[in-house]
């Protein structure tokens, strides 16, 4: 089948590639010259493990342009992966979605086509995509777009870090439509997924009992709210167990055995009950936002979702709290932070913890350094007027350090030999903001370890 990505972000190159994959002819189409060059050269702009190896295996089926004539007119399925970045007043940026759209409609061609919305919107923004194609194609193709395509929402449940797999061994698939030829088209777009028929490539093996993957075709609302509902009800159990987690500090509880007691209800899980720092990334903040102030529109208030979203902010402030505590003065000290990526396996900095500590520390007097496995370059470009010395080693961090705060768990970092590293410390204080590393080692080595929150 052809198929037209447009965008070239997390969402639209895992998409993009792991289609050509399973044997459809893919075309990317990205504005970004650079991005593009790259690409075709079978370079990843974006770090990701598995997607370079996984692109050298589909590349005879891949294609890369910045021009959408080149991609758009032949195409069957015509993807939308465009960013909607969250604007200040909490409702996202849909300009690049309002472009893509027009662009898409201005291009198409006179066979019926399928237009997949898989950007993260808003209630109702497949009408609204429909009504700009719709316009921009009677507008430049001088006829009636009537039964020529149809609009599909096909919300995208990836994991940055784990994105690859994601694709291939999804939880489920959700597609939105009322159009039952759309359907048709996009059940045998996935049909390799659905009956996970395809030979898994060797650096990303299928996991066990995994033999078919449960399909959700619902109408376009639906489809729309249940990414929504979905990161929401996600965002609420890491602020849950981070709240709970308060509470265990005061009562001298361990709230990692809390999580598992409680994780081993069926109807818990234990998967987002890690306390900690909390979420980071683009997708909890942008869509628990978007929620809120969706309901809004509607006249209705999401207390509950805005009450994670608090709880995930002050877990920021807890840091500085808890070195506070046990250092009463940071002016002049010199804190290391172990992590600078918003999660492991990944090097986007969107609303990553660590650029909000330090900048807390920054406003406090505080010298910070800091260490990241594949996220310093990328720190560099985004975030160069944050006062932060970058170190080429995790071994750095800890020299003449006051605190060592880690912030993000790459395993570089628990593989450490932490021994070694306490006596270069002027004063041994480890944060361990993740609640991951092993305190009664620690404590033997030295250190004095606190966790958070």
């Amino acid at each position: 089948m052809r198929v037209a990505i447009l965008g070239t972000g997390y969402v639209g190159l895992t998409t993009g590639v792991c289609l050509a994959y399973l044997g459809h002819s893919v075309v990317c189409v990205d504005p970004v010259v650079e991005k593009i060059d790259s690409l075709r050269h079978g370079s990843i702009p974006i770090f990701e493990p598995g997607l370079e190896e996984l692109l050298r295996e589909a590349s005879q089926r891949m294609g890369f342009t910045t021009n959408p004539a080149e991609a758009i007119p032949e195409a069957e399925v015509v993807v939308i992966c465009v960013g909607t970045p969250v604007q200040a007043d909490g409702t996202p940026d849909l300009s690049q979605l309002r472009s893509a759209s027009e662009s898409l409609g201005r291009h198409m061609g006179l066979h019926f086509t399928v237009v997949v919305n898989k950007s993260t919107v808003p209630i109702g923004s497949s009408n609204w995509v429909e009504a700009l194609v719709c316009a921009a194609f009677e507008e430049s193709h001088d006829e009636k777009a009537e039964a020529r395509f149809a609009v599909a929402s096909n919300p995208e449940f990836l994991r940055e870090g784990s994105a690859v797999a994601d694709s291939l061994y999804p939880d489920r698939i959700v597609l939105g439509t009322e159009d039952l030829r759309a359907l048709e088209i996009l059940c045998a777009l996935y049909r390799p997924l659905i009956d996970q028929d395809f030979p898994a490539p060797a650096f990303c093996p299928r996991p066990p009992g995994v033999t078919a993957i449960p399909f959700v075709s619902t109408d376009l609302p639906s489809a729309e709210l249940i990414k929504y509902a979905a990161n929401a009800f996600l965002a609420l159990k890491i602020s849950f167990i981070n709240e709970i987690g308060l509470l265990a500090q005061r009562v001298g509880a361990d709230v990692g055995e809390i999580a598992r007691g409680i994780g081993l209800d069926s109807r818990i899980g234990r998967q987002f009950l890690q306390a900690g720092l909390g979420w980071g990334g683009s997708c909890f903040a942008k869509d628990t936002s978007t929620l809120i102030t969706t309901a809004a529109e509607y006249g209705l208030s999401l207390p509950i979702v805005g009450a994670a979203r608090e709880v995930n902010q002050r877990l920021r402030a807890r840091v500085l709290e808890r070195l506070l505590d046990e250092l009463k003065i940071l002016k002049g000290k010199r804190i290391g932070l172990l992590g600078l990526a918003f999660k492991p396996n990944t090097d986007d900095l969107r609303d990553a913890p660590a650029i909000d500590i330090a900048k807390r520390l920054s406003l406090h007097g505080a010298l910070v350094v800091a260490h990241d496995p594949v996220a310093m370059p990328r720190f560099q470009r985004e975030q160069a007027g944050l006062p932060v010395a970058l170190l080429d080693s995790p071994e750095g961090v800890f020299q003449r350090a006051d605190a060592v705060v880690l912030v993000t768990e790459w395993q570089t970092y628990l593989d450490l030999t932490w021994e070694a590293l306490q006596p270069v410390m002027r004063n041994p204080l480890l944060v361990d903001g993740r609640n991951v590393l092993d305190k009664q080692r620690l404590v033997a080595a030295g250190y004095r370890h606190v966790g958070i929150p």
